[in-house]
């Protein structure tokens, strides 16, 4: 998707403890993808368990039923899912199984947790679905009411009518359901489609945004596409720099960098004086202070 940079701190940085200031927005990224399957219930549960999370991110689907399911693609990931019945999606069968073309139910068929996650070995493997927001959100409330919501709006414009509803309608469903949810006021949204934070920006100008960024172009011209400063821009986090933060600060935005995973960097950030992270690993926040 980028090429990447080059990103170093000194040694020093790298080994001595930092604590994150007061406010700081811990999040946990797909629940806490490195301990427990991305996107699941499970997942979302586990990350409460560390207290330093104010914040679960997640990623939006359509269903044909026109629900919203917390999932990365809007397919199933033949890496970590299986079909109905347990046997492997072939890679190149993959696309054929989308989740704008299934029902809930349908949907529910699939276990995205047996497999466990290559890319990471540390993974709990267990049997999960891919939920719906409202049951993510309703299993979270029941154990912590007040915690923050992150949710990306996954959308590309190849892919309107077929891979997802065309994105006005995606915006409404998503301002109707964190609406109905109670959690508007609670929640950022958060996309790399230009399109669809214009969408929520006139619908519901009152919910919070956030910029995702995977480009070197620079912050000016990627504000100017969109067309209106957003509360958050969201590098990933090697595009990060202390000039940056500085100009998200002037610009009155937050600076909440993608996917930060070690503790070395995780402290570099911070020192540059980011408002937050997001994460896979959440258990790590703990060894970011000493």
């Amino acid at each position: 998707m980028f090429a990447a940079i080059p990103f170093f701190f000194s040694c020093r940085s790298q080994k001595n403890p930092v604590s994150a200031p007061a406010g700081f927005d811990w999040q946990g990224h797909r629940g806490c993808r490195g301990v427990m399957p991305e996107n699941s219930v499970p997942a979302f549960l586990k990350a409460l368990d560390y207290p330093e999370v104010t914040t679960l991110e997640l990623d939006l689907a359509v269903s044909k039923d026109n629900q919203l399911i917390v999932s990365h693609e809007p397919w199933f990931n033949p890496a970590i899912c299986s079909l109905p019945g347990g046997d492997s999606i072939p890679r190149r069968d993959a696309e054929k199984y989308l989740i704008y073309q299934m029902t809930v139910a349908e949907i529910r068929a699939f276990d995205c947790g047996s497999r466990g996650n290559p890319r990471f070995p540390d993974q709990q493997k267990l049997a999960t679905h891919k939920p719906t927001l409202r049951e993510v959100v309703e299993a979270v409330r029941a154990k912590r009411p007040h915690i923050r919501w992150n949710i990306e709006i996954k959308t590309q414009p190849e892919w309107d009518g077929l891979r997802h509803p065309p994105v006005a309608e995606f915006a409404r469903l998503v301002i109707a359901e964190l609406r109905a949810l109670g959690i508007d006021q609670n929640a950022v949204v958060q996309s790399f489609d230009v399109r669809a934070l214009q969408a929520m920006h006139s619908q519901a100008p009152e919910i919070t945004l956030a910029f995702l960024i995977e480009n070197l172009k620079g912050m000016e011209p990627n504000l100017e596409k969109l067309g209106f400063t957003p509360a958050i821009y969201s590098p990933y986090f090697q595009f990060v720099s202390k000039k940056l933060v500085r100009k998200c600060h002037a610009r009155g935005m937050k600076l909440i960098p993608w996917t930060v995973n070690d503790v070395a960097s995780i402290r570099g950030m911070i020192r540059l004086g980011v408002d937050g992270i997001i994460t896979d690993y959440p258990n790590r926040i703990a060894e970011v202070g000493g």
